[in-house]
């Protein structure tokens, strides 16, 4: 009796769990949709209502697939689709299963939003220039909340998740502007607009800038190196003055072998002048050195997952 009672108890607490790992699983799916449509909202919003209306090339699929617009009327949308499928038959087998499936989901949102869902929305007719910035940070946004989710919108991201995977010591931006770079300058000289050329050139490298913020550069901050004999005092006096935490390291000297304290802190940008001050009027003598850090994650900052 009581072995079975045992069996029973074990085998509801499993099925309990599977059911929990599910609802996880469904949620997690959930909230990624989610921010994939609103990624491709504000790349279908960036490309049509701006860059189309300004006539400028631009960069990728995308930026071919306007060229096709201007020369044959081929539906944006529907000529980004089109241009998708033998790549996307190509880089089935190097991006993997998943990766190729999210991918093709964002790669149809896309299309269908800015095809059916962007037209309903306001076209902006002012300055390319003014144009050029908002297609920057609008696609910027899009493409960032998309790479964030652990996916893409085939095409062009394709062939640059494929070179990622094959150079991962490259910078996603890197790829992205020398990519875009290359597909804008043949479209301009195609449609003979050097203007429309450097406006291009201004969106990609917007483009990629703010992908690149809005990917790691939400939590940078600045690192402090304190060389000091007092290193507990310094740590007290940040902790009290900024509630920042701070780790002594102990080292010695290069030159005559002394023995001394390298206080380590890491904080905002807006903080690292108090951090300076204190340090200052707590040890004269203090020797100390400010880093950028591009990502700080963990207590008393933000968080962000990537994939």
């Amino acid at each position: 009796m009581k072995e079975g009672a045992m069996k029973e108890g074990a085998m509801k607490e499993r099925i309990m769990k599977e059911g929990t790992m599910t609802l996880r699983k469904e949620e997690m799916w959930i909230k990624q949709l989610v921010c994939e449509i609103i990624g491709c909202i504000f790349i279908a919003a960036g490309l049509y209502n701006f860059a189309v209306q300004a006539r400028f090339p631009m960069s990728g699929f995308s930026g071919i697939a306007i060229l096709l617009n201007r020369l044959a009327g081929l539906p944006v949308g529907l000529g980004i689709f089109l241009l998708n499928i033998p790549v996307s038959l190509l880089c089935y087998r190097l991006l993997g299963r998943r990766f190729f499936i999210r991918s093709m989901r964002c790669m149809a949102l896309s299309s269908l939003l800015m095809d059916y869902v962007a037209p309903l929305f306001p076209a902006y007719t002012g300055e390319r220039i003014l144009a050029a910035l908002c297609t920057g940070v609008f696609m910027g946004i899009g493409y960032a909340i998309i790479y964030m989710q652990g996916s893409s919108t085939a095409g062009m991201d394709f062939l640059i998740m494929a070179v990622k995977k094959k150079k991962p010591h490259l910078p996603i931006s890197r790829i992205l502007f020398l990519a875009d770079f290359l597909v804008v300058t043949m479209g301009g000289l195609v449609l003979r607009d050097i203007d429309g050329i450097i406006y291009g050139i201004i969106v990609s490298f917007l483009l990629s800038t703010v992908v690149d913020k809005f990917m790691y550069g939400v939590n940078a901050g600045k690192m402090a190196l304190v060389v000091t004999d007092h290193g507990q005092k310094i740590c007290d006096a940040i902790d009290l003055a900024c509630q920042r935490g701070s780790t002594i390291l102990e080292a010695t000297g290069g030159y005559r072998g002394d023995h001394r304290q390298i206080v380590l802190c890491v904080c905002s940008n807006k903080e690292m002048y108090r951090i300076q001050r204190t340090v200052k009027e707590t040890d004269p003598q203090a020797f100390t050195i400010v880093l950028e850090s591009n990502e700080v994650m963990g207590e008393g900052f933000r968080n962000i997952q990537v994939g």
